[in-house]
């Protein structure tokens, strides 16, 4: 609950000086009317900024969901006794890791076509990058998850006759998975934040939707405003949905122990 009042305080400071400009002596003359639902231009404005928001999410969950599979997958070859594996899991980590996110979505889309003749479409370019460069974090996160669970956890799963697979899906990862929830939460609000540089190729998402709404009546701090508020509750409710599932799992795990 203090998160949220925190919260909440922390977006009325941010925006009183905006919503209540219009009261000050700067010259500037505020136009919320374009993107308040008090007017049919406003509200029709306001729609066309909210068309976006349907593909930002898919763009984020997506994305979000192949990159969790590619860093698990990418993760277990760096803990192997196979320095082979050992040597793929720190290039592929440190390659995706250092490539800028924007520099990886214009490769895809415009390098794909010429180097292997493949052309995706804005969404599938942008899900595919922002994977492949969120992969990377998501494997050092598993890798770090896993190297926590105790020696003896391991230990035991070994002692009832537990295969690598069984071991993995039954002892360590539930475990791990607990402890790493966090910085997967961190990671898809990271996701939604970084969808918006997939404007660049043309998709309409949230931020293309305002930058061409801006163009056409030139309202940029109005606009910019909302575009701001509308990530701002993304991120709060994948924030508090993520802290759910925590004092969930935590409620679980102390139930099963007593």
């Amino acid at each position: 609950m203090d998160r949220r009042i925190a919260s909440l305080t922390g977006v009325t400071v941010l925006l009183w000086p905006l919503i209540f400009g219009g009261c000050s002596r700067t010259e500037y003359q505020w136009g919320w009317y374009e993107v308040l639902p008090t007017t049919l231009r406003g509200t029709d404005n306001l729609m066309f900024l909210l068309g976006g928001l349907r593909l930002t999410i898919s763009l984020a969950s997506v994305s979000i969901v192949i990159s969790i599979c590619l860093g698990l997958l990418v993760a277990l070859p760096g803990l192997a006794a196979n320095r082979l594996l050992r040597v793929f899991n720190r290039i592929y980590v440190e390659t995706f890791r250092s490539v800028p996110t924007l520099v990886m979505i214009l490769w895809v889309y415009y390098g794909l076509p010429v180097v292997f003749g493949v052309s995706l479409g804005p969404f599938t370019a942008g899900v595919l990058a922002l994977a492949l460069c969120d992969s990377a974090f998501e494997a050092e996160i598993f890798r770090g998850g896993i190297q926590s669970i105790e020696r003896g956890q391991i230990e035991a799963a070994d002692a009832i006759g537990l295969g690598y697979i069984h071991k993995m899906r039954l002892v360590i990862l539930p475990q791990a998975i607990r402890r790493i929830l966090p910085p997967l939460g961190n990671q898809f609000v990271y996701m939604l934040k970084m969808s918006s540089l997939v404007s660049v190729v043309g998709l309409q998402e949230l931020t293309r939707k305002a930058n061409e709404l801006t163009v056409t009546v030139y309202r940029p701090l109005e606009i910019y405003t909302v575009l701001v508020l509308e990530y701002l509750l993304l991120i709060l409710i994948v924030s508090w949905s993520v802290r759910w599932m925590e004092t969930r799992l935590g409620s679980n795990v102390q139930a099963s122990g007593s």
